[in-house]
């Protein structure tokens, strides 16, 4: 196997922080993403680019990575892993009688059967001092286990969803079509998106990340949720904002608005002398709140907007200024 550097893939030291090692994954993915990058060795580089964040940012295989090199898949996980004093073992085959254990076995089987020699006990049931006389212990063809080398699970794989509000609130079926970095393809997924689903959280895929090695499970795949912008709504957590314009008139008067929400629209009342930045608050009409909130959902807050026409007609001119004459309000 061909050692990769994955430090140097990023371009950064062995002593980055996962700060450093996120930040250089970003410069780098967004240069060679295949739907920005049409180049040749475009999408190749990205995959590597992708395969060394995938463990560096990860601690556990960053720090079997750092410790066996190219074999870290070997030990990732805890799968193959050496046992307790791996790195002093010192491999001395021989001993009484020629047929003693080396202390790599002791290590590895707690010094069963003890030294050789004449008539000396095999643990394994194999003749002589060949631990592997007679079949392999661990019931296949290789010290790993398997026929096919060690057993170790995928990767796990993070990717971006990207939302309606409308999408994320309803939740509901849906197909999602992702760039796939072992084939190098367009992969699609179905999946339940759940009701009132917010940014940041995370669905899971379980068995759709990277393949398994030596037959093990294939990893999972993260979706990451972000929810676009809307141009009526602003989420915060489960809350909603928007924006309610009302006329001078109304404002000063009081009146009965209309206000648009998630699940249609509805009237509120304007109080009488209600002036830009009062909030009428609608209980229960916001974001759904989903399980982690206990299903409760949040609340919508129109913001009062005062707005004045932007031609007047001779009618109403004449009223506006007789407004301005008779009128004793400072406004300022």
């Amino acid at each position: 196997m061909d050692y990769k550097d994955y430090y140097a893939t990023l371009g950064v030291s062995k002593q980055a922080t996962p700060d450093e090692i996120q930040k250089a994954y970003r410069k780098l993915a967004r240069k060679y993403h295949p739907d920005v990058n049409r180049g040749a060795e475009a999408e190749d580089k990205f995959k590597e680019v992708t395969e060394s964040y995938e463990v560096l940012k990860d601690p556990e295989k960053r720090k079997t990575y750092d410790r066996f090199g190219k074999d870290w898949k070997s030990f990732a996980g805890g799968r193959g892993a050496p046992p307790p004093g791996f790195d002093n073992i010192r491999f001395e085959f021989g001993g009484a009688g020629g047929s003693g254990y080396s202390s790599f076995f002791d290590a590895l089987f707690g010094g069963a059967g003890g030294a050789g020699g004449a008539g000396g006990a095999n643990p394994f049931g194999g003749a002589g001092g060949n631990p592997f006389a007679g079949g392999d212990p661990f019931g296949g063809g290789g010290f790993g286990g398997r026929a096919g080398g060690v057993r170790a699970r995928g990767q796990d794989r993070e990717a971006k969803l990207v939302l309606l509000l409308e999408e994320a609130a309803s939740g509901g079926q849906r197909d999602v079509s992702l760039h796939d970095p072992e084939t190098g393809g367009i992969k699609t997924y179905s999946l339940n998106l759940p009701r009132g689903v917010r940014p940041g959280q995370k669905i899971r895929l379980a068995g759709k990340g990277g393949a398994g090695a030596g037959g093990g499970p294939a990893g999972h795949l993260f979706l990451v949720v972000e929810i676009k912008p809307h141009d009526r709504f602003r989420l915060d957590g489960t809350d909603l904002h928007t924006d309610l314009l009302v006329s001078p008139w109304e404002a000063a008067l009081g009146a009965e608005a209309t206000v648009r929400t998630l699940d249609g629209a509805i009237k509120v009342k304007v109080p009488p002398g209600t002036s830009t930045g009062r909030k009428i608050r609608l209980r229960g009409r916001g974001f759904p709140g989903g399980k982690g909130a206990k299903g409760a959902a949040g609340d919508l807050f129109a913001e009062i907007k005062i707005t004045v026409p932007t031609e007047l007609s001779d009618e109403e001119r004449e009223l506006f200024e007789k407004l301005a004459e008779v009128s004793s309000f400072e406004p300022r």
